[in-house]
């Protein structure tokens, strides 16, 4: 059994990006923020999917390239090989919980050039 609390935890960019609860022994859980303007580098996973549970706001996510819109309550499943990249154009925080399975100890992520939004 493991217990922890999302306020013990920083994210990866102070405040906003990634930031983990718990990495292992079989999945990683995490939150991902990231505040109006700001963007996640597209990038794939070799072996591990990874799902995206929205908590508030509203986002593009970039998948393959297409834009798919999501919002609070919405769900995106990112198979191995699926690159994506976030975008929040709105004016409000992006929120989500993120799921990645399985829990890969080496680096698992490959990031790639952002696609170009027309």
């Amino acid at each position: 059994m493991k217990k922890v609390n999302e306020s013990d935890f920083e994210y990866r960019f102070g405040d906003n990006g990634p930031k983990y609860l718990t990495k292992g022994p079989n999945v990683d859980v995490g939150v991902v923020a990231l505040k109006p303007g700001q963007d996640f580098q597209n990038h794939y996973h070799t072996v591990c999917e990874e799902i995206f549970y929205i908590l508030e706001g509203e986002i593009d996510f970039y998948i393959n390239g297409e834009r798919v819109q999501v919002k609070q309550g919405d769900m995106i499943q990112c198979r191995p090989h699926d690159s994506h990249y976030l975008i929040n154009k709105s004016e409000q925080l992006f929120k989500a919980v993120f799921i990645k399975s399985p829990h890969i100890a080496e680096r698992d992520t490959v990031n790639i050039p952002n696609p170009v939004i027309k």
